[in-house]
Protein backbone atom coordinates (compact mmCIF):
# COMPACT_ATOMS: atom_id res chain seq x y z
CA UNK A 1 0.00 0.00 0.00
CA UNK A 2 1.44 3.28 -0.97
CA UNK A 3 0.97 6.29 1.75
CA UNK A 4 1.75 10.17 0.55
CA UNK A 5 1.16 13.10 2.70
CA UNK A 6 -2.14 15.62 1.86
CA UNK A 7 -0.13 18.33 0.60
CA UNK A 8 1.03 15.56 -2.04
CA UNK A 9 -2.12 14.09 -2.45
CA UNK A 10 -3.99 17.80 -3.57
CA UNK A 11 -0.86 18.50 -5.90
CA UNK A 12 -1.20 15.27 -7.51
CA UNK A 13 -4.68 14.15 -7.25
CA UNK A 14 -4.55 12.86 -10.92
CA UNK A 15 -2.12 10.90 -10.55
CA UNK A 16 -3.56 9.25 -7.59
CA UNK A 17 -6.62 8.07 -9.31
CA UNK A 18 -4.81 6.91 -12.02
CA UNK A 19 -2.90 4.69 -9.40
CA UNK A 20 -6.26 4.00 -7.55
CA UNK A 21 -8.08 3.12 -10.65
CA UNK A 22 -4.93 0.79 -11.22
CA UNK A 23 -5.89 -1.28 -8.33
CA UNK A 24 -3.87 0.18 -5.58
CA UNK A 25 -4.54 1.70 -2.15
CA UNK A 26 -3.13 4.87 -1.31
CA UNK A 27 -3.21 5.80 2.61
CA UNK A 28 -3.11 9.45 3.06
CA UNK A 29 -0.69 11.05 6.01
CA UNK A 30 -1.09 14.21 7.91
CA UNK A 31 1.80 14.81 9.73
CA UNK A 32 2.92 11.11 9.83
CA UNK A 33 -0.92 10.19 10.83
CA UNK A 34 -2.83 8.15 8.49
CA UNK A 35 -6.33 9.96 8.10
CA UNK A 36 -7.49 8.48 5.04
CA UNK A 37 -7.58 5.55 2.37
CA UNK A 38 -7.83 5.76 -1.43
CA UNK A 39 -9.03 2.43 -2.62
CA UNK A 40 -10.84 1.21 -5.78
CA UNK A 41 -14.48 0.75 -5.45
CA UNK A 42 -15.49 -2.50 -6.15
CA UNK A 43 -19.23 -3.35 -7.75
CA UNK A 44 -21.63 -4.26 -4.72
CA UNK A 45 -24.21 -5.03 -7.44
CA UNK A 46 -27.24 -7.32 -6.85
CA UNK A 47 -28.43 -8.24 -3.14
CA UNK A 48 -25.10 -9.43 -1.76
CA UNK A 49 -23.67 -5.93 -2.59
CA UNK A 50 -26.48 -4.52 -0.99
CA UNK A 51 -25.49 -6.61 2.25
CA UNK A 52 -21.89 -5.88 2.51
CA UNK A 53 -22.57 -2.21 2.60
CA UNK A 54 -25.31 -2.60 5.09
CA UNK A 55 -22.63 -4.64 6.79
CA UNK A 56 -20.04 -1.62 6.33
CA UNK A 57 -22.11 0.52 7.97
CA UNK A 58 -22.87 -1.39 10.93
CA UNK A 59 -26.78 -1.49 10.12
CA UNK A 60 -26.70 -5.13 9.66
CA UNK A 61 -24.88 -7.89 11.25
CA UNK A 62 -23.15 -11.33 9.63
CA UNK A 63 -25.27 -14.12 11.24
CA UNK A 64 -23.18 -16.13 13.54
CA UNK A 65 -23.31 -19.74 11.86
CA UNK A 66 -23.32 -21.40 15.29
CA UNK A 67 -26.50 -19.20 16.17
CA UNK A 68 -27.92 -20.79 13.20
CA UNK A 69 -27.27 -24.14 13.37
CA UNK A 70 -29.03 -23.79 17.15
CA UNK A 71 -32.02 -22.22 15.60
CA UNK A 72 -32.39 -25.07 12.89
CA UNK A 73 -31.78 -27.50 15.55
CA UNK A 74 -34.89 -26.68 17.48
CA UNK A 75 -37.98 -28.65 16.48
CA UNK A 76 -41.14 -26.01 15.80
CA UNK A 77 -44.08 -25.99 18.69
CA UNK A 78 -46.43 -29.04 18.26
CA UNK A 79 -49.90 -27.75 19.58
CA UNK A 80 -51.96 -30.77 21.00
CA UNK A 81 -54.31 -32.87 19.56
CA UNK A 82 -57.42 -31.47 20.59
CA UNK A 83 -56.25 -27.98 19.89
CA UNK A 84 -56.56 -26.57 16.56
CA UNK A 85 -54.08 -24.31 14.66
CA UNK A 86 -55.81 -21.51 15.11
CA UNK A 87 -56.97 -21.46 18.64
CA UNK A 88 -53.48 -21.99 19.48
CA UNK A 89 -52.06 -18.76 16.97
CA UNK A 90 -54.59 -16.70 18.94
CA UNK A 91 -53.54 -17.68 22.34
CA UNK A 92 -50.24 -17.12 21.37
CA UNK A 93 -51.48 -13.35 20.77
CA UNK A 94 -53.19 -13.39 23.39
CA UNK A 95 -49.75 -14.29 25.87
CA UNK A 96 -47.14 -12.02 23.47
CA UNK A 97 -45.35 -14.93 22.99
Amino acid sequence: MKTTTVTEGKNHLSSLIDQVRAGESITILDRGTPVARLEPVVSDAGHDGRLRRLTRAGVVRPPDRTDLLGILAQLPPVPPATESVVDALLEERRTGR
